[in-house]
């Protein structure tokens, strides 16, 4: 029960930019005075929180505000993506301090990709120079499906020569950190509630576009993984995408040459920069092709939204930072018209402000999430 109002004060303090006092925490959080005075002091000795000023209320004693020190804590993340591998550095405000990344080996050796990835773990944090008790942990973001609870992946379509993968264990041995695997998509949605726009929404869904596509849900605070840790598949929903087929797509129907041809997943982002580039120019062609795409992400997330009555939808991935604007342009609209959306509430619609490396970045977000926010299931008895 201490870990778990102790993460509570962190939680409400890390959510207010400006710093809140001790009042203002035993108010926010329903936590006595004396907790909060115990567990506050507690913050201040461990370095996680420190005094920031001073907050004049009228004709009394000015209360003392507290905020987070981003740099008492940090995570890494990594995202496996078909095409490229991102490493991370994060602080505790969700801020990249460092950043490695490279193309996805090709040729399904998963033995020396993830020794690989181990090594680039290994030196980001090295050269970042942060004491090693600072470090929390390691987040591993991957296309789905998984085995959550084994961390394994499980098949990933387009990295086929994986199988059955002890991703987790296997990075976690060779880092000696230890680490986290989750969904890329999941990773993503954490990613924005813990350092992105969407920190104030409880309810949100994160539409995750690269060299795949899927969904991250938050209902009520809480994000939404599933009975096998496999929820967010929008194959079902029409709003599939797969990069490589989407430029074999452009191929077919002549917008792009054979030359863009897509040998692995990689292929696909020359392709896309391309088709990009000809609709910011005006071709009819391009542009037919990235407003259906639209069209069927907007189906998908209108009826997803409108299934689990969210207040926010966000949009990223590195194909998204891509056709962003085209994008948009087809989808805000169609939220906008749907008679659900907004029938009893407005619903922002916006891309993240965290880039293409939202994923790797939530892949850390999953090692401060587990490690500070209040989790209610901690306090269950087994």
């Amino acid at each position: 029960m201490g870990d778990f109002n102790e993460s509570v004060i962190l939680d409400a303090i890390r959510r207010h930019e400006e710093g809140l006092s001790r009042v203002e925490l035993a108010q926010a959080t329903g936590l006595s005075a004396q907790t909060v005075s115990n567990i506050t002091r507690r913050l201040l000795d461990q370095g996680v929180a420190r005094e920031s000023g001073k907050q004049h209320t009228g004709s009394g004693k000015p209360r003392t505000l507290l905020e987070v020190v981003p740099s008492s804590r940090h995570a890494v993340g990594v995202h496996l993506d078909p095409a490229v591998i991102t490493t991370v550095l994060v602080d505790l405000a969700g801020t990249v301090v460092a950043r490695r990344s490279r193309q996805t080996p090709s040729g399904g050796d998963t033995d020396r990709t993830t020794a690989e990835m181990a090594a680039s773990v290994t030196a980001l944090v090295a050269e970042s120079g942060i004491d090693d008790a600072r470090l929390l942990g390691l987040g591993i973001a991957a296309p789905g499906p998984i085995d959550a609870q084994a961390g394994w992946v499980v098949d990933p379509p387009e990295l086929p020569a994986w199988g059955r993968y002890p991703l987790r264990d296997r990075l976690s041995e060779a880092t000696g950190l230890p680490a986290l695997l989750d969904k890329d998509v999941t990773a993503a949605v954490v990613a924005e509630r813990w350092a992105g726009t969407a920190r104030d929404s409880r309810n949100l869904l994160f539409f995750y576009l690269g060299t795949g596509s899927g969904m991250g849900l938050a209902v009520e605070d809480t994000v939404l993984r599933g009975v096998s840790g496999n929820a967010g598949e929008v194959g079902g929903l029409g709003s599939s995408f797969s990069a490589r087929a989407f430029v074999e797509e452009a191929i077919a129907l002549g917008a792009l040459g054979p030359e863009y041809t897509c040998l692995d997943p990689a292929d696909a982002q020359r392709g896309l920069e391309r088709l990009a580039v000809l609709a910011a120019a005006g071709d009819a062609q391009a542009e037919g092709i990235i407003e259906r795409l639209g069209i069927r992400i907007g189906r998908g997330v209108c009826a997803a939204a409108t299934l689990l009555d969210v207040d926010t939808l966000v949009f990223g991935g590195p194909v998204w930072q891509l056709l962003s604007g085209r994008l948009l342009t087809t989808i805000e609209p169609m939220v906008a018209r749907s008679p659900f959306v907004r029938a009893s509430h407005p619903t922002t619609v916006t891309s993240t402000t965290l880039g293409e490396n939202v994923a790797a970045i939530g892949a850390a977000a999953l090692v401060l999430d587990r490690t500070l926010s209040a989790q209610p299931r901690s306090l269950l008895l087994a």
